[in-house]
């Protein structure tokens, strides 16, 4: 299946969140992609799908790398 080619036309905004753990940047990611998804429709990210690191879990460390859409 091909990729879907990326539409240029639409607003594209990078954010970034550094912070002690436990401070809610995941809570905050959360809240963003919800707003967004009212505002210029794009998906709703829960959080549960932010915070899934594997190696996170696995370790029992914070280990925040999340790219949503």
């Amino acid at each position: 299946m091909a990729k879907e080619k990326f539409d240029r036309s639409l607003p594209h905004v990078n954010v970034g969140t550094i912070g002690h753990v436990d401070h809610g940047k995941t809570t905050l990611t959360a809240a963003l992609t919800r707003v967004c998804s009212e505002v210029f429709g794009s998906a709703i990210v829960d959080f549960d799908k932010i915070d899934s690191a594997p190696e996170e879990k696995a370790r029992g460390i914070t280990i925040n790398t999340a790219h949503v859409e």
